[in-house]
């Protein structure tokens, strides 16, 4: 069974996570190269949402210092994840 961590970040601005979220678009796939599936969501002007399914925690776990690089971003005001199982995964 896979498991996902979804992570919600608010930036300072707009802009700022504009920015961010094409960042995100651009280099995801390389940084996170142990992710089975990533998903970039861009909420309410600030927000950004990133979903990342991996094969297993070990799998999770290769990518966290990539990860701890993108949340040391100094323009990142808050900062929630949650981790847990994938139940249903379709794609149609």
């Amino acid at each position: 069974m896979s498991i996902v961590r979804i992570t919600t970040v608010t930036l300072i601005s707009q802009e700022v996570a504009d920015a961010a979220a094409s960042s995100y678009a651009a280099n995801a796939v390389n940084d996170f190269p142990s992710a089975e599936q990533l998903i970039g969501i861009k909420s309410d002007g600030n927000k950004l949402i990133a979903v990342s399914v991996y094969e297993s925690q070990e799998a999770m776990d290769k990518a966290d210092a990539e990860r701890d690089k993108r949340m040391a971003n100094p323009d990142i005001v808050s900062m929630e994840s949650v981790v847990g199982t994938v139940t249903l995964n379709h794609i149609n």
